[in-house]
């Protein structure tokens, strides 16, 4: 029955710090939190999209 417990827990520790890489930055005020700028077109090579700021054409991207 230990064991049943600890399994559990450990289910819900991974599911809980999975949730918050899944949630996306969807304004301009969380991407600049993040280090992040607004472009209206496909981030450049040495940047990667991190979420979007007005809808899904303007990305936010970040430096690596």
């Amino acid at each position: 029955m230990r064991l049943h417990h600890l399994l559990l827990a450990l289910l819900f520790l991974v599911l809980s710090a999975g949730s918050g890489f899944t949630q996306g930055i969807s304004n301009p005020l969380s991407c600049r939190r993040n280090k992040g700028i607004c472009l209206p077109i496909r981030c450049p090579g040495s940047m990667r999209q991190i979420g979007t700021c007005f809808g899904p054409r303007v990305k936010c991207c970040r430096s690596w």
